[in-house]
């Protein structure tokens, strides 16, 4: 067991850790929500029309983050030397509300490289732990020296107005610590700075009836790291990082196409031998008392202006040609389908009469990305249900699940028809009813209540289900043309 000085050493520690994280995590949200500052501008361009492209974003971020993960959903989870999936982790993963916060976790882990997942028991509802998805911009995991998957110790951090929490969890206890929130100190004098620092230190927060250090009855830190695309000897990658380049540079092509636009995108006439047309200027009698330029702006909208003298011509500068930057536009957003693995079609929306292979032929990079997280998030959620089985006290099920396979929705898009026709060829060679109904994007509970639907069929219908059975079912050769002799027969 740690000492409170300990404990709050370690929290220090943690706290620089995720410090280091934070800008970069931000930086990606930020693109992700399209707030996005105008890059590779040159100073005076930059002086002239900063202001007038601040808010704007041709967001592709977004896309190339939501494409893997609206295809990452689970379905369940199969313990090892299971025949089919767990119902009761499947209960606890929708009790939890895990079906939608799921998606949260994993947008989170694509965009800023991580994401975590905290299990702990429900006092009010012991056989139902608790299971939330955690901002990576709040929770850091310390792992034992040389390995990337023993947990030493988590922190989460937090402000609440004006306080802010820290809970550490240990494998064998809890502690939970909160200190007043500082504003910024640029302004302050080193003695008030240190006054600032003195306050910050954390201290242990009051839970009331609740001990604080509290046990941990798992026995394991209780937070589970997301890791997307990790690396041996480095911090994940996030899909975003390698894409806010290019989106600086789609930006920045965007604000100068709309300002060619604005000043150029029309053919431009000029005239020489000719000085500004004046218009005299009267007084209360009507006498000329003076002359001002005519309003160039009045004219331009009227289109019209007249100019006296012998040597007047006129001119004309040939409108500029914005199909320029649009071709280096696509370009660009070809690069980030390249570089993302994102299909081209989600990017510039152009389909022209293609066939359902060649659709799937397109997606295969997609299809693979999707694949490749739900590998590694996949070895996460294990151990997430191995902490809900701990949670619940069934050390047997832990270990099974621990050795099993989380259940994904099928990552390919195929319409009903497509996969309609590939369930009943698998039929066809002996896959089971159950199995079938798994690859066909039903949850385990699901599966469980469609089974029950046939066994009740069944009861009500026996003849009509075992001549259906003997029908379909390869493992009774075809169907016969005889009608059995009796109702007994049939159910037999």
């Amino acid at each position: 067991m740690a000492t409170e000085e300990e404990a709050r050493r370690l929290v220090d520690l943690l706290e620089d850790e995720l410090r280091r994280r934070r800008p970069d995590i931000d930086r990606n949200n930020d693109y992700y929500r399209g707030t996005q500052p105008l890059r590779f501008a040159s100073d005076q361009f930059r002086k002239f029309h900063g202001d007038r492209y601040r808010n704007f974003a041709d967001n592709w971020v977004q896309v190339v983050a939501d494409a893997p993960v609206e295809r990452l959903t689970v379905n369940g989870i199969q313990p090892a030397g299971a025949e089919r999936a767990d119902v009761e982790s499947s209960r606890v993963w929708q009790a939890n509300g895990l079906d939608a916060d799921s998606q949260l976790g994993f947008l989170g882990a694509v965009n800023t490289g991580q994401t975590f997942a905290l299990v702990w028991g429900n006092p009010s509802d012991p056989s139902t732990p608790q299971v939330t998805f955690e901002d990576s911009g709040q929770c850091v995991i310390a792992y034992e020296p040389g390995s990337r998957t023993d947990r030493r110790a988590a922190l989460k951090c937090w402000s609440d107005g004006d306080r802010e929490h820290a809970t550490l969890f240990l494998p064998d206890e809890v502690w939970k610590f909160d200190r007043p929130a500082v504003g910024s100190a640029d302004d302050k004098s080193p003695q008030l700075r240190a006054v600032d620092e003195e306050l910050r230190k954390w201290a242990p927060r009051s839970t009331g009836d609740e001990p604080n250090p509290q046990p941990n009855p798992l026995g394991v830190v209780p937070m589970v790291e997301l890791q997307n695309r990790p690396m041996l000897n480095a911090d994940p990658i996030s899909d975003v990082s390698g894409v806010t380049a290019m989106q600086d540079a789609i930006n920045l092509l965007w604000a100068q196409l709309f300002t060619a636009a604005d000043y150029a995108s029309f053919p431009q006439r000029i005239v020489t031998g000719a000085e500004v047309p004046e218009i005299p200027v009267l007084d209360d009698s009507g006498n000329i008392v003076g002359s001002r330029p005519v309003d160039l702006e009045k004219f331009a909208v009227d289109r019209v202006m007249f100019f006296t003298g012998e040597n007047v011509r006129t001119d004309e500068w040939t409108a500029a040609n914005l199909d320029n930057y649009t071709k280096v536009l696509e370009v660009a957003v070809g690069h980030i389908a390249a570089q993302t693995r994102t299909p081209q079609h989600y990017l510039v929306g152009k389909m022209v009469n293609l066939s359902a292979d060649a659709l799937i032929a397109a997606e295969t990079g997609l299809v693979k990305r999707v694949q490749e997280k739900q590998t590694w998030f996949g070895q996460a959620l294990r151990e997430v249900f191995r902490l809900v089985a701990l949670a619940q006290g069934d050390t047997a099920k832990s270990s099974a699940v621990a050795g099993g396979r989380v259940i994904w929705a099928d990552a390919e898009s195929r319409s009903h028809a497509q996969l309609a026709d590939a369930l009943t060829k698998l039929r066809s060679i002996g896959f089971p009813f159950e199995r079938l109904a798994l690859k066909y994007g039903l949850t385990p509970i699901e599966v469980a209540d469609l089974m029950s639907m046939k066994e009740r069929e069944m009861d009500l219908d026996p003849l009509g289900a075992a001549t259906a059975l003997m029908t379909r079912d390869p493992a009774h050769g075809a169907a016969d043309d005889a009608t059995p002799d009796s109702p007994e027969l049939a159910a037999a």
